[in-house]
């Protein structure tokens, strides 16, 4: 492709994403398939000298830290073609004028999936153990499997897990428990195909079906109107004793007040990488609450992952500037039920 024919791009996230994502390899990859703007990067488009680079910006790559493309923003991009996001959900990226100008949009969200489902299998491992409580419980934890009472059956062999929400990570998260010995994987989501969930190695079932016999429940459903406390104090009963909730998707599936009556009881336990609101204050009960772990979004993309989703953004360009399909685009359609 010529400089000459080569589509103008701009490069929008914070300061910390863009040193992340683009090491001198790949703004070499970056320049080949576009021209750059001088400079290429930026973390807001509403200075003078920003929206003179986005009024001749035919493509953004954003990421983390991106300001919400507004109609107003938009409008000063009357170039603007294509939008390709090196992260996850573009919920807060995009607006109706996206679409209304027929602004393509893909983003890394299936890179994204990858080590979510990895951190996924993890915890549904150690929780199999109940590793993240004991290790937690000073008594527990050295004196032996005398004191190991309370915690219920401690193993990963021939357990159920149910997973909610058959999403890109809850499909992967399904494909994966294949490797642990006589698991039975129980999924609920009401737009998946049962076919298709039997392929990945599940069987798709009601969630008031999956819960009681769920001996560890993974959340993988995204963050919509319908699914807010989606796990509430009732869902929450359903659970056999001594079964763990992970949660690694959206801190609003769950109603936290009840979660954390079930854990202090000592019935339920929880491993909770997002949790609501994010980061949770100091006086949340949640942080006092045993049988919980809490870890600080960190299933996402982190040091050398996001390297990752840059790469899967460069090949969706190298599609895009050649007049291929691309493989991850974002459609309205599709927002509406992804996060």
């Amino acid at each position: 492709m010529s400089e000459r024919t080569k589509p103008t791009a701009l490069v929008v996230m914070d300061r910390t994403s863009f040193r992340a994502h683009f090491d001198p390899v790949r703004l070499e990859r970056l320049a080949r398939l576009v021209t750059l703007a001088d400079p290429v990067w930026t973390d807001e488009v509403d200075s003078p000298s920003a929206r003179a680079r986005l009024a001749g910006a035919e493509v953004l790559l954003t990421s983390w830290g991106a300001p919400t493309l507004t109609p107003e923003r938009l409008a000063g991009a009357p170039a603007l073609r294509a939008v390709f996001h090196c992260a996850g959900s573009v919920r807060s990226l995009v607006s109706s004028e996206v679409w209304r100008r027929g602004i393509q949009v893909t983003s890394a969200a299936d890179a994204n999936a990858i080590p979510v489902a990895e951190y996924t299998l993890a915890a549904i491992i150690l929780a199999g153990k109940k590793a993240p409580f004991i290790a937690a419980n000073s008594e527990a934890a050295y004196r032996g499997w005398s004191h190991l009472a309370g915690y219920g059956d401690l193993s990963n062999y021939r357990r159920t897990v149910g997973i909610v929400g058959f999403s890109r990570i809850g499909r992967r998260v399904v494909d994966l428990l294949r490797c642990l010995d006589s698991t039975v994987c129980l999924v609920a989501d009401p737009y998946a195909d049962a076919d298709a969930v039997r392929s990945a190695g599940g069987t798709l079932l009601d969630l008031h079906e999956v819960l009681p016999r769920s001996e560890v429940l993974s959340l993988h459903a995204p963050a919509l109107p319908g699914t807010r406390h989606m796990i509430g104090a009732a869902e929450l009963a359903l659970l056999p004793d001594h079964a763990t909730v992970i949660n690694t998707a959206r801190g609003s599936l769950v109603d936290s007040q009840a979660l954390v009556a079930e854990c202090r009881a000592g019935r339920l336990f929880a491993i909770l990488d997002v949790t609501e609101p994010e980061p949770l204050p100091p006086d949340a009960p949640l942080r006092a609450t045993p049988n919980v772990m809490i870890t600080p979004h960190l299933a996402g993309s982190l040091g050398s992952e996001i390297l990752r989703l840059t790469d899967h953004t460069l090949a969706e360009l190298s599609r895009w500037t050649a007049g291929e399909p691309l493989r991850a685009e974002v459609t309205p359609e599709a927002l509406v039920l992804n996060a």
